[in-house]
């Protein structure tokens, strides 16, 4: 009996320990999605139609009906991963109201429960046509998102309003777009401008991808400039304002746009378009932007941009400069792992120095060029980029190259500390690595080559040619060559893929010029403070600090840091004194001849602190310094073809 008992015992808790051992198991994933390939979507041209009259509730209302050949099963995409967000941005969570018809005769569609953006669609034997409507629900306040639709203006991207059948190249399906505007508005895109009536304005039939980058701007307030009047190909500046006198440009205004076209043809000696448009909001109700496309890019400025020319609004004239640069760099000269056959397929990022570094470098040069910036202004922007990255503390963990994986990881949110997280930084970082170059090409041919012959070898040529051409590495490094020999891959190794803990500044005594700190803000540094509303002391106590004490941002390990300052805190005193800008600034300067720390009472919600911080360096604002005795190369680059 005993012996029975014992084995039943043995047997139950082998049976027990069998249960315990197994683990559950993945639940079947869904079928992955149909491979993009170069061939044409069978059914036809897909009509598109888009009711934007909605602007008091900002809902865009669409129609699309995808001519099908037979039924079956079919998958539909909503655009993901988007050209120049660099990340997969579509915002499918403003596609709300979806319904599915064949004949009138509602049809179920169920989304992809892993690839959220997919929906898939059973389709009657033998319908000839899917029949789809929903509402794009933009943003009405700042923190949904993107603002794109006011009463007076709209900035509207073709991808948040339709759906595309997977398995197909971008360039293999045809959609023909029509558009409803309030009545009156003037509109432009790549593929028409023109004024809105009652009707749909119907556009020319076009390939998803060419539609995707044509966006549209379209306002109750509208201009149109041509800046390069009997040019082989138009360029056009497309402006919307919140009011008809933000569009009110004077003539040296204009003119110094027209001089961008001038030098930017100068510059890369060749035309990617048959023609170009500036879409350009003026606007401080809709979302400020720079996006660039193949013929146009979208733009978005302050109300003041033309009305305040010399005031805080400076900061914003290298946008254009920037993104129309784009237009060879980045769209017709493509990274090979950027491009993607639509817009479902994940994009890699690995060569954004490249095609956002230098593109942030030329759209700098060519605002000195076309006289958007004074050679000062300009100066002053490359002094604070470069101190900037000279002290940013991030450089130490995380090189440059890793930078370019940020817009899929932080998805371009905020972020607490950026000088540490060190978000993006292939854009200005990048601009100092190609000032590098190009001082260095300069120096080492005697001033024979620079990285202009550069732009003409690898971002021109091929006038007239449309197709991207996708590059490596190895590419670049190969044209840099052809410039001026020397270890390039060596070059860029040391600054794109390791982590040092300052900056490439040998520009600087190239360039004939040294980089120093005074107690005094550069004239563009204020410009910087006007635009953003805060002063910035990142170079001193290492705070940016917004109107009414609020922490802007904070620099890793700097003294205000040492203190526990974050983001989020407000400034409530300083020294006993309520806190405004210059009692903050007397206080930096008066500690610099004394040994008392500066006292801060700090509110971090419902709790107040007093901080010491022990800083005494006083105020200190970066500029360059010209050295009398060597050329002024920095002088030359920025000067005017």
């Amino acid at each position: 009996m005993k012996f029975r008992v014992l084995f039943v015992a043995a047997v139950l808790a082998a049976g027990a320990a069998e249960v315990q051992s197994q683990q559950p198991q993945l639940a079947p994933m869904p079928a992955a999605l149909p491979k993009a390939r170069d061939v044409a979507w069978p059914g036809g041209t897909i009509a598109l139609e888009i009711d934007a009259t909605d602007v008091a509730r900002a809902i865009f209302r669409v129609h699309e009906r995808v001519p099908l050949k037979g039924g079956g099963p079919i998958t539909l995409l909503y655009p993901q991963w988007l050209p120049g967000d660099h990340s997969p941005s579509g915002q499918i969570d403003k596609l709300v109201g979806l319904t599915a018809s064949v004949d009138g005769k509602p049809v179920r569609w169920v989304r992809n429960p892993v690839e959220v953006f997919a929906f898939n669609i059973e389709a009657p034997a033998g319908a000839k046509a899917l029949d789809l409507t929903f509402q794009f629900v933009s943003a009405t306040a700042g923190n949904q998102g993107p603002i794109v639709m006011t009463q007076t203006g709209m900035q509207l991207e073709w991808n948040s309003m339709l759906l595309y059948p997977a398995g197909h190249y971008a360039t293999k399906i045809m959609f023909a777009p029509k558009l409803k505007l309030p009545s009156g508005w003037g509109y432009a895109s790549a593929i028409g401008n023109g004024a809105a009536s009652d009707a749909p304005i119907a556009f020319p039939a076009t390939d998803l991808s060419t539609l995707v980058d044509s966006p549209l701007f379209a306002g109750k307030h509208f201009k149109r400039i041509d800046l390069d009047p009997g040019g082989r190909s138009p360029v056009f500046l497309n402006m919307i304002g919140d009011t008809a006198k933000s569009l009110d440009a004077t003539e040296e205004q204009l003119s110094a746009h027209r001089n961008l076209v001038k030098q930017s043809d100068l510059l890369f000696g060749s035309r990617h378009f048959d023609h170009y448009d500036f879409l350009l909001s003026v606007s401080d109700q809709l979302e400020g932007v720079g996006l660039e496309h193949h013929r146009s890019s979208e733009n978005g400025v302050t109300r003041d941009y033309f009305t305040d020319w010399s005031g805080p609004a400076t900061y914003d004239r290298d946008l254009l400069p920037h993104e129309m640069t784009h237009s060879w760099n980045g769209k017709f000269r493509r990274p090979y792992d950027l491009w993607t056959p639509n817009f479902n397929v994940p994009m890699r990022d690995s060569l954004l120095w490249m095609y956002e570094g230098q593109t942030q470098y030329w759209g700098q040069v060519l605002a000195a060029r076309a006289g958007l910036w004074t050679k000062e202004e300009t100066l002053g922007s490359i002094a604070r980029v470069a101190a900037t990255f000279d002290l940013r503390p991030g450089r130490k963990w995380k090189p440059l190259l890793d930078t370019t994986n940020d817009p899929v990881v932080a998805n371009r949110a905020p972020q607490a500390w950026r000088s540490w997280q060190r978000s993006e930084d292939y854009y200005n970082e990048g601009q100092l690595l190609w000032l590098d170059a190009d001082t260095l090409i300069r120096e080492r041919t005697g001033g024979r080559k620079s990285l202009d012959d550069f732009a003409q070898s690898f971002l021109g040529g091929h006038d007239g040619q449309w197709a991207p051409v996708t590059y490596r590495r190895e590419d670049i490094i190969a044209a840099l060559n052809a410039i001026a020999p020397y270890d390039w891959a060596g070059f860029l190794r040391d600054r794109v893929d390791l982590a040092s803990e300052h900056a490439p500044l040998d520009w600087i005594a190239r360039g004939g010029y040294r980089l120093v700190y005074g107690d005094a803000p550069s004239a563009f540094q204020k410009t910087v403070e006007g635009r953003l509303k805060a002063v910035e002391l990142l170079f001193s106590i290492g705070l940016t600090v917004g109107e009414g004490g609020d922490i802007r941002e904070v620099m890793w390990d700097g003294p205000a840091f040492n203190q526990g300052l974050a983001i989020g805190s407000r400034i409530v005193a300083v020294n006993g004194e309520a806190y405004s800008a210059d009692v903050l600034k007397e206080a930096i300067t008066t500690a610099k001849s004394g040994r008392s720390a500066i006292d801060l009472l700090v509110q971090s919600g419902d709790h107040y602190r007093t901080i010491g911080v022990d800083y005494h360096g006083g105020l200190r604002y970066p500029m360059l310094e010209r050295v009398a005795d060597k050329p002024d190369m920095l002088g030359a680059i920025l000067a005017p073809r």
